[in-house]
């Protein structure tokens, strides 16, 4: 009897410990974006405050273009042919997949971020519940014939690691050498496919 109620104990003390993981990342990633945000925020006033101090003599016109020049380029700018690559460097689309166990709680399964519209990096979170396996046929048949496949017959450069949480279980998978937005949205689908059984 003892035994039972130290197994039911260890059980309630396993899934507190779940929704405490799962809320510390959550809100983790929610301080992550803020940081992004302060810094963006920042860069604009420093940005303003060096034009006022430089035109401090200018007219509010010539003020309002200069700002309105200062703007980020369109998304679409950034696939025109014409533009450098050197334009790229310092992007980040981050992408999250949670998943909705019961309708009171949501928990983060998944970060995806493309960075210089280049590299995707897929960190999964408590890669041991998720148990994704490298050779495991839903891995292969879902993400790597459905999504990594499909891309590398176009981009024979694409490349692929992978870190691992103490035994096979996938942590962290990087992607390398992508050749556009496309791609990126195929491996956030198929991912997030992969972990449906968990959504």
């Amino acid at each position: 009897m003892d035994s039972n109620n130290k197994e039911n104990e260890t059980e309630k003390l396993t899934r507190i410990l779940s929704v405490v993981q799962n809320l510390y990342y959550k809100k983790k990633e929610q301080l992550e974006d803020l940081e992004l945000e302060i810094s963006d925020l920042q860069s604009i006033l420093n940005q303003i405050n060096s034009l006022i101090s430089n035109k401090s003599f200018s007219s509010a016109d010539e003020l309002y273009s200069k700002i309105q020049s200062l703007e980020k380029k369109p998304v679409d700018d950034y696939f025109k042919e014409e533009i450098s690559e050197e334009i790229f460097k310092g992007t980040n689309i981050k992408r999250k997949i949670f998943s909705n166990q019961n309708q009171k709680e949501e928990n983060l399964l998944c970060v995806l971020n493309l960075y210089d519209f280049k590299r995707v990096e897929i960190k999964f979170i408590d890669p041991e519940n998720r148990a994704i396996q490298e050779t495991s046929e839903r891995f292969i048949n879902v993400f790597l014939k459905g999504a990594l496949i499909r891309i590398k017959e176009n981009n024979p450069n694409l490349s692929i690691s992978y870190r691992f949480k103490n035994t096979d279980k996938i942590e962290y998978i990087t992607i390398s050498n992508l050749s556009s937005i496309e791609d990126y949205d195929l491996i956030t689908e198929k991912i997030r496919e992969l972990l449906a059984r968990e959504m």
